[in-house]
């Protein structure tokens, strides 16, 4: 069974933020049940400090970070903050732009469970954190070229990733798609082709 959501408390939220937080708070919207607030990228850590200690807030719990490319924007990325008071029976959902050379502020300080999070946004965007203990990739294998959830990055990849039996280790390479053993025929499934699929001439009648 679902709660309800007490929105009366997420509008005194959003004005606890704006009248302690001021100029760092952009803007804010109530949807889907939670408050989603645009921060000044430089503000973050000192929002999300002052939204888990103040008892009035107590969101302890990160439940996520993750990352939006836009890249017709100077500042391409958008990096979002999922938290969670159970306390207060609140989420809210904090935003920040950035671009792809200007880092963004650590919450490792803050949440430890932010260390993955931050590393795996590093990995598949190429977003920079300062003061993160360990920043490098998480998904990706060492030596990987690219950050493969950016809008820009080719479906196909750079380089294609083996096992070589005879090297007895793994071997990068340039994709190759080969093309030549394809056969296109280009009907309608639902039409059915012009020739007999191996099998179906024991459907068929004599």
């Amino acid at each position: 069974m679902a709660f309800a959501i007490d929105t009366a408390a997420l509008d005194e939220l959003a004005e606890m933020l704006r009248t302690h937080m001021g100029e760092a708070i952009l803007d804010s919207v109530i949807a889907h049940e939670q408050l989603a607030m645009r921060v000044k990228r430089e503000a973050i850590v000192d929002v999300v400090r002052f939204l888990r200690d103040d008892p009035r807030a107590a969101f302890i719990n990160l439940v996520d970070i993750c990352a939006v490319d836009w890249p017709a924007r100077p500042e391409r990325f958008d990096v979002v903050y999922h938290l969670l008071s159970p306390v207060q029976n609140l989420r809210i959902r904090l935003k920040i732009a950035t671009d792809e050379y200007t880092p963004v502020p650590s919450l490792t300080g803050l949440y430890p469970a932010a260390d993955w999070f931050e590393r795996e946004a590093y990995d598949l965007f190429g977003v920079l954190f300062t003061d993160h203990p360990d920043l490098r990739r998480l998904l990706t294998d060492y030596g990987f070229d690219g950050h493969p959830l950016r809008k820009d990055f080719p479906l196909t990849g750079f380089v294609e990733v083996r096992f070589d039996d005879e090297a007895k280790r793994v071997v990068y390479e340039p994709v190759r798609l080969a093309q030549q053993f394809r056969d296109f025929d280009f009907l309608s499934p639902w039409e059915g082709t012009d020739y007999v699929l191996p099998g179906d001439e024991k459907g068929r009648p004599n």
